[in-house]
């Protein structure tokens, strides 16, 4: 795929004037790509971001038990036309591409709908390369039926998305929150309505309780409907609440996992410092943020120390690692990272390429580790102590 549309993004007189450089970098047998890599970190700026003149080939992996391949690497648009003008959201697109990236995350509401209409615009000409998806539930109007996952919402907003984006078709296509006052079969029956028009490829969900998902996956086994390929909830070193339910459901199910916000909001990428919690000028402000420092874990300032020690022992930027600790955890199939500009999506993918070495991991694992909740903090033991019982050495299970 990218044999035959890879090219250059390299801006010369751009990347003088921005402080970049540009750096070739190898994405498999003849595939090449110039990403400007910043001379200085735009988070953490106090250490340079490493030289890179070459990295292995972006990773592909399944989205749970289908067959899509998605790469480990999701961009996000929600500041498409909002903190990044048209013009920047367009290069950003193409410099992602251009990267071996493939997939990209938007929907309907974000930013009344710019984001789809850029995205659309900008892969134009580019629309088999990419994997895009999209949600709906959020108001989209004053009325009663502007909103939710009923079937007569679904068949509007579906029209809508693809109208902005330009498209015939929406790979991903997400409930993106909870619906209480829609029956679930009326939901999976719109969407898999929506699956056999061959107007959505996958259907998702994203922010469900671990049982809530559960009971839609039964439901579309039982009524042979179209099933949630795809969970997307928030997870990051500060925020691992889904490990104790819809994690492990997802891995026992084959469900893919794309994790929103790998850096915390903000939080993960050097511009904040253990205790700080509020920086002027950022989204930190917003104190009704659902999605800032209300979710943290008690350890976060802990967790953001030693983040920054292993980031500055790599030579990395703290975002990096954060994304890459994401990316490397058990059942993450992608991580939703956005940027408001070329300089901090050209730091972000610096995140692919390499991992963190296990030690690396452990390190993190364990100072963000959650401690363990009712009935896990009683169950974990019990195998153990039964092989004891009788006798059985070395098994857990």
């Amino acid at each position: 795929m990218y044999g035959t549309n890879a090219g250059t993004f390299e801006q010369r007189s751009h990347a003088s004037r921005a402080g970049l450089r540009p750096t070739r970098i190898r994405f498999g047998q003849g595939v090449r790509a110039f990403v400007d890599f910043p001379a200085t970190r735009p988070y953490f700026s106090a250490h340079p971001v490493p030289r890179i003149t070459e990295r292995s080939a972006m990773e592909y992996r399944r989205l749970g038990r289908c067959g899509l391949k998605v790469s480990e690497f999701c961009l996000g648009t929600m500041t498409f036309g909002q903190s990044t003008g048209e013009a920047e959201a367009i290069r950003m697109v193409h410099a992602a591409l251009d990267a071996g990236v493939n997939f990209f995350d938007t929907a309907d509401t974000y930013t009344g709908g710019q984001s789809e209409a850029i995205l659309g615009k900008a892969l134009r000409g580019r629309r088999r390369e990419a994997v895009v998806a999209t949600k709906v539930f959020n108001p989209v109007g004053g009325g009663p039926n502007d909103s939710g996952t009923s079937r007569v919402h679904i068949m509007s907003a579906i029209e809508d998305s693809l109208k902005r984006l330009d498209t015939d078709h929406v790979d991903l296509y997400y409930a993106h929150h909870v619906d209480v006052q829609v029956p679930m079969e009326e939901m999976l029956g719109a969407f898999d309505d929506l699956v056999h028009q061959g107007k959505v490829r996958y259907i998702a969900c994203s922010n469900y309780e671990a049982w809530r998902l559960s009971e839609a996956l039964w439901m579309s086994e039982a009524h042979n409907l179209s099933r949630f390929e795809c969970y997307q909830p928030q997870y990051n070193l500060v925020v691992r609440d889904v490990e104790h339910g819809p994690v492990p459901l997802c891995r026992q199910k084959g469900v893919g996992i794309a994790a929103f916000s790998p850096m915390a909001g903000g939080f993960l990428t050097g511009k904040y410092k253990p205790g700080e919690r509020v920086i002027r000028g950022t989204r930190s402000e917003d104190r009704s943020d659902p999605f800032f420092a209300v979710c943290f874990a008690p350890n976060a300032d802990e967790t953001l120390s030693l983040l920054l020690r292993i980031a500055d022992e790599l030579d990395r930027d703290p975002a990096q690692v954060a994304i890459r600790w994401t990316v490397q955890r058990p059942g993450i199939t992608s991580a939703i990272v956005g940027a408001r500009n070329m300089e901090q999506l050209s730091c972000n993918l610096g995140s692919m390429g390499w991992k963190l070495t296990d030690a690396s991991m452990a390190r993190l694992n364990d100072v963000s580790e959650l401690p363990p909740r009712y009935p896990e903090s009683t169950e974990w033991k019990m195998a153990a102590r039964r092989n004891d019982a009788v006798g059985v050495r070395g098994r857990k299970g």
